[in-house]
């Protein structure tokens, strides 16, 4: 399985998590409303801004996305705020828009979803 790359950088500025409960909830006429579990794993998103310090990561990242993920390949990457080991992916396969931080593309920035079941 691959690892997410060394040089791209997960900023903390933006950074959101989030989880689908993957509860399954029910009124009833009279009384609380019943709830049950539906899965025992949930699917948990990250948001967050990957930062390029050189053109040159720019480039490498995309032929790691292009061919070694191909797009919706899963990879290993250390949890922004845990610090542990998962394995994600993109939510859709998207890797969102390169956004110039400087001249020339000398430092970008791209914000994407990360998915992983918790």
């Amino acid at each position: 399985m691959a690892d997410f790359p060394s040089y791209a950088h997960i900023l903390a500025d933006g950074f959101t998590e989030s989880f689908d409960p993957a509860v399954e909830r029910t009124d009833m006429e009279r009384g609380v409303p019943k709830q049950r579990l539906v899965n025992t794993q949930v699917m948990a998103k990250v948001s967050a801004t990957i930062l390029f310090r050189k053109k040159a990561d720019i480039a490498s990242f995309e032929s790691w996305y292009f061919d070694t993920i191909k797009r919706i390949g899963w990879f290993q990457i250390k949890h922004p705020r845990t610090g542990a080991t998962i394995t994600a992916r993109f939510e859709g396969g998207s890797i969102g828009t390169l956004v110039p931080l400087g001249p020339a593309f000398y430092i970008a920035s791209r914000t994407v979803i990360l998915e992983y079941q918790r």
